[in-house]
């Protein structure tokens, strides 16, 4: 009689004592432990495995699991003798960041002292006794809501030492989803607040720690070294094209046909292949998303399960604010193509604004996309770069993607059209209009203050936001834009590829009430940018122009826009 398939279980020992379905994982912990690496960092994209396994790393280890040889009778580890007996022998601190997913600095920080008085609490039997000084008992007890940034970084090593003199052991460390709130911190504003506290709290948790026998960091991205890890060198980072515990998180091509088989499905290999394979750790390829073949086994019906699981707003958000070449890339991907590119897994969050290599590199991260394969530029003896083959990772993903982009213009699609055909007509007032409505359904897809730290550029929204609006123009116009041309650089220009239709140009301004009066004068100097630049002249040398040229000036106003073409 097959398993239950339990739903959402995080909790190793949990999911074990019930009985429930699980792929046994606990060679991980034999890996882990043997590389004798003082501090390992590894990321992989959500739904991943990452929690169970820190879960059940912790439960193999904590002297809070002791005599617990029940929960690995009869899995991979307890195979090996030796091992057996580290089980429930180490003290442990086990901390998640999942749940610090605030919008302002302020509530993250409170969030943090409140896990972290929490886990003091959890220890508080280290107040009985004589174990502690006075100074120490008084640091002790200031952990709590509230407490001082030196509380809050210096937590961890703090409780480490205690432990250490407590159990005559030095303490294992673990910390889940490490990246959560600096993902949230880039998302609403407050980045460099936020990297200057975690910074030291790293520092003091895993660098200078005399206490630590070990640690493991998990989450979804490798923040770059600069930002959180500048300290830790001895840091040993494990991502996705990384060969080390390739097989340890995920669920590998075997270990799914041996699910299906257990219950009546096998003959949905290929179905299940189709959908939900793909991903590729290190050298290991035909990894599956465990959320979503845990979910077919119970529902036995296809669907988007991993990509249902969150809002994936940053991911959409990136793509909604990419340049005009980013749009078409990634077109491509949707149809099944590659695309070819440098990448380095240090994600930089404050490059995201402007590196297309960055943003590629965090959807690789995150999961969407996966490496087809390496290739090496070797230009000089001592010069070479690694590019890399990326496509999306599977049809899943694809159905994901395809769902943000229709929801961005969801009961407009009519609307976006008469748009792209009065712009080529020369029709000013179906364009205001049509502009106008379009911008009233769909600007609250976007963002137009950016709001990550850095100072708000609404222009670089409101061009992006247009190129997505004429993106599949491109069988008929070679699109450009932010161009050189004249004296300056004009923002968008379609130059036809059949000559006779009419050419167009662009320019947008948004209004600044210091300088202009209305909008009317906005796109009026918007209009005089494009004479005075002298940003006609490309049209002028190119063949094919032999059309008319609309030029327009576009104003923007937070959801209004105003229209005026030169006549």
């Amino acid at each position: 009689m097959p398993r239950t398939v339990g739903i959402g279980y995080q909790d190793f020992a949990r999911l074990r004592m019930e009985h429930n379905f699980y792929v046994d994982k606990t060679h991980f912990i034999q890996e882990w432990w043997e590389n004798q690496d003082a501090v390992t960092l590894i990321t992989r994209p959500r739904r991943f495995g990452k929690t169970l396994n820190m879960s059940m790393i912790e439960q193999f280890f904590s002297v809070n699991y002791s005599n617990r040889s029940d929960l690995f009778e009869g899995l991979a580890i307890w195979e090996n003798e030796n091992l057996r007996k580290l089980q429930g022998t180490y003290p442990v601190i086990s901390l998640s960041f999942a749940n610090i997913k605030e919008t302002s600095y302020k509530n993250t920080r409170d969030k943090l002292s409140q896990l972290l008085a929490a886990e003091f609490a959890r220890h508080s039997f280290l107040l009985e006794g004589d174990l502690l000084s006075p100074e120490e008992r008084e640091i002790f007890q200031r952990k709590k809501l509230g407490m001082e940034d030196v509380d809050i970084t210096l937590s961890v090593n703090q409780l480490s030492e205690y432990l250490c003199r407590y159990y005559g052991k030095k303490v294992i460390l673990l910390l889940d989803e490490y990246d959560t709130p600096m993902q949230e911190a880039y998302i609403h504003g407050f980045w460099k607040d936020m990297i200057g506290l975690t910074r030291s709290f790293f520092n003091a948790s895993f660098k200078t720690n005399p206490w630590m026998e070990r640690a493991i960091l998990t989450g979804i991205t490798r923040i770059s070294r600069e930002s959180v890890f500048s300290d830790l060198n001895h840091l040993v980072v494990v991502t996705t094209t990384s060969r080390m515990y390739s097989d340890c998180f995920g669920f590998t091509e075997k270990e799914v046909l041996q699910a299906l088989k257990e219950y009546g499905l096998d003959a949905k290999m290929q179905q299940v292949k189709d959908w939900y394979d793909g991903f590729v750790f290190g050298e290991t390829r035909d990894i599956y998303n465990p959320w979503s073949i845990i979910n077919y086994l119970k529902t036995e019906t296809f669907a988007p399960y991993w990509a249902n699981t969150s809002a994936n707003s940053l991911a959409g958000r990136l793509l909604q604010q990419g340049s005009k070449d980013m749009k078409l890339s990634f077109e491509n991907l949707l149809n099944g193509g590659n695309l070819i590119t440098e990448l380095d897994e240090q994600v930089v969050f404050d490059q995201l604004e402007y590196s297309e290599s960055a943003i590629w590199s965090l959807l690789l991260a995150s999961g969407y996309l996966k490496v087809r394969a390496f290739r090496t530029d070797q230009r000089e003896q001592f010069c070479w770069r690694q590019k890399y083959e990326l496509e999306l990772t599977n049809f899943e993903v694809k159905v994901m993607f395809q769902s943000i982009i229709a929801g961005w213009f969801e009961g407009s699609r009519s609307d976006y059209r008469d748009f792209q055909k009065a712009m080529l007509q020369g029709d000013e007032d179906a364009m205001n209009e049509y502009m106008n409505r379009i911008a009233l359904s769909v600007f609250s897809y976007f963002d137009t203050g950016f709001g990550k730290g850095r100072k708000a550029e609404p222009e670089r929204f409101y061009h992006g936001f247009v190129l997505g609006l004429i993106v599949d123009l491109e069988d008929r116009y070679l699109i450009t834009s932010n161009r050189e041309s004249g004296f300056g650089r004009y923002d968008v220009m379609l130059k036809p590829r059949r000559a006779g239709d009419a050419a167009v140009i662009m320019e947008f301004k948004v209004y600044n009430p210091r300088r202009e009066k209305n909008l009317e004068e906005t796109a009026k100097n918007a209009l005089r940018q494009i004479e005075e630049k002298k940003y006609l002249q490309e049209l002028q040398n190119t063949d094919s122009v032999k059309g008319p040229v609309h030029q327009y000036g576009f104003a923007f106003e937070g959801k209004h826009v105003l229209i005026r073409m030169k006549l």
